[in-house]
């Protein structure tokens, strides 16, 4: 049985140009550790070269010109590891979390998807690359020989099972991970090679070493044979930067924003997902002073007011750095980085942050991809992607509660609504969940409502109207039904009190033939309909409400 092996050399260093592709091109060290007793944990290939040495101290590797340090960072490093997973589980569902840069897959039954164990091996370096990663990959008859060939060997490396000895011999006793006291005995012992090791006696060398000295050499000789410990992706997938110089300006905030979102998205594609939410904190330096350009006047109003509760709290809390967050949600699940981050700028036009970012968390809710096979004979519906940056733009426009779908509040006011945001998949299971019965119901009378209501003047004789004037026609009331009263909200600034009528009423043809409002019969000399007719207490105001269907 086939196992493979994924690992990441010089994690530390990687995670971090992860975070930051351009410092591949630049000579770079990782600084760890409690200052002022912060050393280089981690040199690249250009650094090195111009004398950068692990366990320099920051003093130290600030003498060499042009060298660019960063300091190590947990979040990048959670972050490129459970990227690493996600890039196992695109290949095989069963894999082993081995170490932080080291992963193990069992390659049983994926001959058969891609051909040769050669080409899945390259495809796996590849597919890392995509990532951000320069992998070395080993495949191996176990898992333990495939992991010190991806440790040991650059590249892609297949051992066949009559060679693995012999292969694994000549690599240095280090690639084992050996304890302290054991790699110093081995040294004592002038034993340097795999191939050294797996040739001593094992009577003596468990005597000397024991158990422990046994199981490395079996690693040594490629002949430890054990079952992989299974491991489950993560449930939510996160991404982070951080910055050392603060972001004030939206155009490098944007840039920064379009490399998480190219990361998580390319996390979710292994995965076979989509999101459709998207999490967003962000670590802002502490200030009064709001850099980010406002959209309107309404955002600035609200950024004011963040600032005034900001200054009700204690001095304590004044001086602590602040958090932007915000999400953003879907109607749809998508994974197309280019169009969530086209939203996101939209979204923080609206509603900017007050301060220079220093640190930016990513988090994407995971969601099944969506699956749509058109009809022959239908015509293509729009891109849902393309309808949400519409419906982004006119929301930043138009403002959050003036866009969207109408949804009744829970209040007595005639024909109230608010706005909730557009999505097309919660309506139809709302609609779907409706049992047949009710949907085979005869169609009833509905009330087409004028908004707004169209200003009337009505005759009243004995507290019952007999005449309405509205629209520039005056016609005679035939059959009246009322008043219900209705009121409510009068604890708030804006109450309700009026009287509500059903009014059948009679209007001359002539005129009612030069309005819409109005429907004319050819065998009838006048025009009759049944309208709903509001008399505003407080306002002494009449009003059309509506005409009945």
């Amino acid at each position: 049985m086939p196992f493979a092996c994924i690992h990441i050399p010089h994690f530390i260093l990687q995670a971090a140009l992860r975070a930051e592709p351009e410092l591949c091109a630049q000579p770079a060290g990782i600084l760890d550790g409690n200052p002022p007793l912060l050393t280089i944990v981690a040199v690249n290939e250009k650094a090195a070269r111009l004398g950068l040495r692990l366990e320099m101290t920051k003093l130290q590797a600030e003498q060499i010109p042009g060298l660019q340090i960063r300091r190590r960072s947990a979040a990048q490093e959670t972050a490129a590891h459970a990227a690493l997973v996600d890039l196992a589980l695109a290949f095989s569902p069963r894999i082993e979390d081995t170490a932080a840069d080291t992963i193990a897959l069992d390659l049983a039954g994926l001959a058969a998807l891609f051909g040769s164990l050669e080409n899945l091996a390259h495809r796996m370096a590849a597919r890392a690359a995509e990532f951000g990663f320069s992998a070395n990959v080993g495949v191996a008859s176990n898992p333990e020989a495939a992991q010190l060939a991806a440790r040991g060997f650059s590249g892609v490396t297949l051992l066949a099972p009559e060679e693995e000895a012999q292969r694994l011999g000549g690599l240095p006793v280090s690639a084992l991970h050996l304890s302290a006291e054991m790699r110093e005995t081995l040294d004592r012992w002038g034993v340097r090679t795999c191939a050294a090791l797996a040739a001593l006696p094992v009577a003596q060398l468990s005597e000397r070493l024991g158990q422990e000295g046994v199981r490395m050499q079996e690693l040594a000789r490629g002949a430890n044979v054990r079952a992989l410990i299974p491991a489950q992706g993560a449930t939510q997938f996160e991404e982070a930067l951080e910055l050392d110089t603060p972001v004030s300006e939206l155009e490098p905030l944007a840039f920064l924003l379009g490399r998480l979102l190219d990361q998580l998205c390319a996390r979710l594609s292994a995965r076979a997902l989509a999101t459709n939410e998207i999490r967003l904190k962000m670590k802002l330096e502490p200030g009064e002073e709001e850099i980010f350009p406002v959209a309107d006047e309404s955002v600035l109003q609200r950024n004011s007011a963040r600032k005034k509760s900001g200054r009700k709290n204690s001095a304590a809390a004044q001086t602590a750095p602040s958090i932007y967050e915000s999400t953003l949600r879907l109607p749809l699940p998508m994974r197309d980085s280019k169009v969530l981050l086209r939203l996101w700028r939209l979204h923080l036009e609206a509603d900017p942050p007050v301060s220079p970012i220093v640190k930016i968390e990513m988090t994407a809710e995971p969601a099944r991809t969506r699956f749509a096979q058109s009809g022959l004979f239908q015509p293509l519906s729009p891109d849902p992607e393309k309808l949400e940056i519409t419906m982004a733009r006119a929301r930043h426009l138009v403002g959050e509660a003036n866009i969207g779908a109408p949804e009744p509040v829970n209040t007595h006011r005639p024909l109230a609504f608010a706005m909730k945001r557009f999505d097309p998949a919660a309506a139809a299971d709302d609609f779907a969940g409706q049992p047949a019965a009710q949907a085979a119901l005869a169609p009833v009378i509905a009330l087409r409502a004028f908004r707004p209501a169209l200003p009337a003047r009505v005759e009243v004789r004995a507290d019952v109207p007999v005449r309405v004037l509205f629209n520039g026609v005056c016609g005679e009331v035939i059959a009246a039904s009322g008043p219900w009263r209705n009121s409510g909200d009068w604890w708030t600034e804006d109450p309700w009190n009026q009287d509500e009528w059903d009014l059948e009423i009679e209007f001359p043809l002539a005129r009612a033939k030069e309005s819409k409002l109005f429907a004319v019969s050819k065998e009838s000399a006048a025009s009759r309909g049944v309208y709903r007719v509001i008399y505003e207490r407080a306002a002494d105001r009449w009003s059309i409400g509506g005409v009945y269907d």
